[in-house]
């Protein structure tokens, strides 16, 4: 009984014991339930969260693709604003650039002094307005992504000698130091966009000589300073190329120097300025100098001057993400547009335009006050005036009178004065460098027999002698090249006969060739082999070797190399005259040693005439009158426009009466259109113009729409039309080109660009 007892008890304890411990239990139970809750409840408050934020997001991603859709609506309107400013401030500035234009030429010479000064004062008004359309143009495609770079190699020295070429000039006017520096540690070339990087050089040297009054301005090619700070990631120190131009002006406050490179800025923005410009030059350089993967620093004192410094790549890597977003636009715009914002358009400088009226006074001593008829006289076109000085001294050694000309504009004035006997020619020259002087010289009948020798400091080009010149000379020359330039002339003015060498197999063609050229001043050598060439040459002195590819034992590109590999043939002008089709190959490999290449065909005969004298360098006036005539009217280029019946097509009258009074000047029928229904009517009724300049945006029926309707035609297909907007927005030329325009111009048209261009389709 006692032991059952027992038992009792301690069961009793164990079933205590087991309640306390599933109390205790109970109690935890009790409290992780109270957890979990407290845990539902939170993750229901964080669920609750996740589905606001869910649907904030949701709004705010709804926003920014609202946002995106207004942005790139905003941007359309923005280009369409663009577009139409455009057109609409160029539509009267066209009519207006061209009339003044016209009147300041004063071709009937009817107006005074005064008025063609005051035409002059419009037209250069009208191009500064026309600077100020293209800077906002040009600004808005850098903004907006739409410029992209055309990247090449370029040697540091060209854009030293272009910039050097263009201002150092303008610097001597105002009395300054200009000087161009090519560090030792500076790379050779980069790799770059030369148009947009030099656009960025030019505008900060033009701000420079603008604020700059004593003192000089520097360029410095160098590498970066290791206490320059670069601020872009992607720009390293070790592999750029730092420009710094360097100026002593009047300086820029430390408060402006981030403002003026703001668009409109300026760090004198008063009514009462001294200083004008647009504002936006800076503003250009600071987003061109990022597109060419580059920044543009600045330091500056007030009354001590300012340095700009250019950083960029070494080589600028087209493949990046920025650059590959950009749309193509070509080289040839980006020069066209370059060239419009750099300076006012001046009419082309031909024999007949340049007047010695034009030309600036130039303090320099030479013999034209002390002329007679019978005094040889050398013409000396050289900048340089200690040089000039030198050929002076050197001319009157040998018995000549000289004359000199500082500019090329002033050249080409005296040589159409004076006739001179012969030419020494500088390549490079303030205006228009030498090369177009010769190519001016070498166009006029009264001036293109005058022998004319190149001299530079840039090397010996092929260029200078296929357009006619005698010879090339690099400075500095030592005495010894100086007598054997003057010797030389001496020759071709001394000998009247000049000696042709023709090298033709066909007994007819070489007499049909002499005839051409005409004998009474030329001496010609026929031969109807290369081997009978190759004696000739060796036994004597020709002027002029005309060539004919087929002969019976060598071809006319063996005979060639046989002539330049030759160790005693001095090898004078080459002209190829023949009847075969040449490949791109063969044309490559001619040029390399010919002068001048004819394909016998339109014209031929005049050309070889046209050439032969060139290179004979014959008096034109004292050719027989056959040949004469041939000359003048192949390089009388106004000819082909005579009797010529064009269709103007415009909606707005001024433009019409602009276009027709340059047109008919020019010996052209002119019809006329408001628009492109009316113009199909025209052109169906009468059925025989020669050319349509065609407008785009004009009512009832645009230009495109013009232009596809002409071409379903088909006695009209081949009719050359020139499309002529006033949009000036990238793809224009591509559309009027999709729509069956032959050629495309941006308005307001250059005359002299559409009148070039019209000669190209009339010629067709």
């Amino acid at each position: 009984m006692r032991v059952a007892n027992e038992e009792l008890e301690e069961q009793t304890k164990a079933l205590k014991k087991s309640e306390q411990e599933l109390q205790a239990q109970q109690e935890e139970l009790r409290v992780i339930n109270e957890e979990l809750e407290e845990k539902t409840k939170s993750l229901e408050i964080q669920k609750k969260d996740v589905l606001d934020k869910n649907m904030e997001l949701e709004v705010a991603r709804a926003n920014i693709e609202q946002k995106a859709k207004e942005l790139e609506i905003s941007s359309k309107y923005k280009s369409e604003f663009l577009a139409n400013m455009s057109h609409e401030l160029r539509t009267p500035l066209n009519s207006l650039l061209i009339l003044s234009r016209d009147l300041a030429d004063n071709t009937k010479e009817n107006l005074e002094e005064e008025q063609v000064e005051s035409a002059e004062i419009i037209y250069k008004s009208g191009n500064d307005l026309l600077v100020l359309i293209n800077e906002i143009l040009d600004l808005s495609k850098i903004e907006s992504g739409k410029m992209s770079l055309n990247l090449e190699n370029i040697d540091l020295q060209d854009i030293g000698s272009n910039m050097n070429m263009q201002f150092r000039h303008v610097a001597e006017e105002k009395g300054l130091q200009f000087k161009v520096n090519i560090h030792e540690d500076a790379p050779q070339s980069i790799l770059t966009d030369q148009q947009r990087m030099e656009q960025v050089l030019k505008n900060l040297l033009s701000n420079a000589m603008k604020f700059t009054h004593h003192g000089g301005i520097t360029i410095d090619f160098k590498n970066p300073d290791e206490t320059l700070k670069i601020n872009r990631e992607d720009l390293k120190k070790e592999s750029s190329l730092a420009i710094s131009i360097t100026d002593t002006g009047i300086g820029i406050p430390k408060d402006k120097q981030l403002a003026i490179f703001e668009a409109f800025q300026q760090v004198d923005g008063s009514t009462s300025r001294k200083y004008g410009g647009t504002g936006l030059g800076l503003s250009i350089s600071r987003e061109l100098s990022k597109l060419l993967g580059g920044e543009i620093h600045l330091t500056s004192e007030v009354n001590k001057g300012s340095v700009f410094t250019l950083i960029v790549p070494v080589e600028l890597n087209s493949e990046n993400e920025e650059l590959r977003e950009k749309v193509e636009i070509t080289r040839a715009e980006n020069k066209a547009r370059f060239n419009n914002q750099q300076k006012v358009k001046q009419p082309e400088k031909t024999p007949q335009n340049i007047q010695t009226n034009d030309l600036p006074e130039e303090n320099v001593k030479d013999d034209r006050e002390d002329l007679n008829p019978d005094d040889r006289k050398i013409l000396i076109i050289e900048d340089d005036k200690n040089f000039a000085q030198i050929l002076k001294k050197q001319s009157r050694e040998k018995g000549f009178k000289t004359l000199i000309a500082l500019s090329g504009e002033t050249g080409l004035t005296l040589a159409r004065k004076y006739i001179p006997d012969a030419i020494i020619l500088d390549l490079k020259l303030p205006g228009i460098d030498g090369m177009d002087v010769l190519d001016v010289l070498k166009d006029d009948p009264k001036t293109r027999h005058i022998p004319v020798h190149m001299m530079s400091a840039y090397e010996e080009t092929i260029d200078a002698f296929k357009k006619g010149a005698i010879g090339y000379l690099m400075k500095p020359p030592k005495s010894e090249e100086l007598e054997q330039v003057f010797t030389k002339l001496e020759d071709y003015i001394q000998r009247k006969m000049k000696d042709l060498l023709l090298v033709e197999d066909d007994e007819n063609m070489r007499k049909s060739i002499k005839t051409v050229i005409g004998e009474g001043d030329v001496k010609i050598t026929a031969v109807g082999s290369g081997s009978d060439a190759i004696a000739k040459l060796e036994k004597g002195h020709f002027d002029c070797l005309v060539l004919d590819l087929g002969l019976p034992d060598m071809t006319g590109f063996e005979l060639l190399k046989a002539l330049d590999e030759h160790e005693t043939i001095s090898v004078p002008p080459v002209i190829v005259y023949t009847g075969k089709e040449l490949t791109r190959e063969e044309n490559e490999t001619l040029q390399k040693y010919t002068n001048t290449i004819i394909i016998k065909g339109v014209k031929s005969e005049e050309r070889l005439l046209d050439e032969t004298a060139l290179f004979l360098h014959r008096v034109v006036d004292n050719m027989p009158q056959r040949q004469k005539k041939m000359i003048t009217n192949l390089h009388d280029k106004d000819s082909l426009f005579t009797d010529k019946k064009i269709l103007v097509v415009d909606d707005d009258m001024r433009n019409v009466f602009a276009l027709s009074k340059i047109l008919t000047g020019k010996g052209m029928k002119v019809s006329k259109a408001v628009n492109g229904k009316m113009a199909l009517e025209v052109i169906e009724k009468e059925g025989n113009f020669d050319l349509v300049l065609l407008d785009i945006m004009m009512p009832e029926m645009d230009g495109y729409e013009t232009t596809k309707r002409l071409r379903e035609m088909p006695k009209f297909r081949n009719l050359p039309v020139i499309a002529l907007t006033a949009k000036a927005m990238k793809d224009d030329r591509q559309k009027c080109i999709d729509a069956g325009a032959n050629d495309y111009l941006a308005k307001p048209v250059n005359v002299d660009k559409l009148l070039s261009l019209m000669r190209v389709w009339l010629y067709r």
